[in-house]
C-alpha cells in the first residue's frame, strides 16, 4: 500500500516535511509547551489528603527552612520538598523530606532542571 505524502511541519516558519504534525525538532518543543501550558498543574492528582497530613506534621516539627538555617537565616517554611522525588522512587518518609522556603525550593528544582 502506498504511503501518504509527507506534510510540512506545523511549526511557524519550519521548512521540514514530516509524517506527523511536527518535525522531530519541533515535536519536543511543542510537547514541553503542552505540558507547561495546556495540561495545567493539579496537586490534588498527585498529592491527596494523606500527603497534606504528612506535610503538616513535618512542618510542625521543622518550622524553618533547612537551607536558610544552615546559612544562619530564619525563614518560615513554605514548601516541603522530596529529596528523592516520588516519580524516581522516593517516599513520604521523614528521611526523604526537607522543609524549605519558596526561593530555596525553586533553586533546587532549577538546578535539577525540573522547572
Amino acid at each position: 500500500m502506498p504511503r501518504k505524502p509527507q506534510r510540512p511541519c506545523r511549526y511557524p516558519g519550519c521548512p521540514h516535511l514530516t509524517d506527523g504534525v511536527y518535525c522531530e525538532e519541533h515535536a519536543k518543543i511543542m510537547e514541553q509547551h503542552y505540558e507547561k501550558f495546556q495540561r495545567g498543574y493539579s496537586p490534588g492528582k498527585r498529592y491527596g489528603r494523606a500527603w497534606k497530613r504528612i506535610r503538616d506534621r513535618y512542618v510542625h516539627k521543622h518550622p524553618l527552612c533547612e537551607q536558610c538555617l544552615k546559612e544562619g537565616r530564619y525563614v518560615a517554611v513554605e514548601e516541603v520538598h522530596h529529596i528523592v522525588p516520588l516519580a524516581e522512587g522516593g517516599s513520604n518518609d521523614e528521611s526523604n523530606l526537607m522543609s524549605l522556603c519558596r526561593s530555596c525550593h525553586e533553586k533546587i528544582h532549577r538546578e535539577r532542571g525540573d522547572r
